[in-house]
């Protein structure tokens, strides 16, 4: 059984950094691009960031600069290190990608940040 599973977030102060990770295990024969969002209370699901097979990477405007993602596909996983965090950041952030040609969400991760 195929599962995705973030970790990593987590209570900051505004300015600190967070690194989060979301890992697809099981029997993996395909697994495409792999996209990081985040849902605020009250707000809609918005993508934040997305990296390809390959390596290329796709940023919200607001996260540009401060956020950074990447992938490590020999583990099936994809990071989202996040600098300068600042309170609006505040979310759940989940992950997202296709397994098998399967659509799959990971679970989400809450980050809080706040003095």
């Amino acid at each position: 059984q195929v599962q995705l599973v973030e970790s990593g977030g987590g209570l900051v102060q505004p300015g600190g950094s967070l690194r989060l990770s979301c890992a697809a295990s099981g029997s993996i024969f395909s697994i495409r691009d792999m996209t990081w969002y985040r849902q605020a209370p009250g707000k809609e699901r918005e993508m934040v960031a997305g990296i390809t097979g390959s390596g290329s990477t796709n940023y919200a405007d607001f996260v540009k600069g401060r956020f950074t993602i990447s992938r490590d596909n020999a583990k099936n996983t994809v990071y989202l290190q996040m600098n300068g965090l600042k309170p609006e950041d505040t979310a759940v952030y989940y992950c997202n990608t296709v397994i098998n040609w399967r659509p799959y969400w990971g679970q989400g991760t809450q980050v809080t940040v706040s003095s």
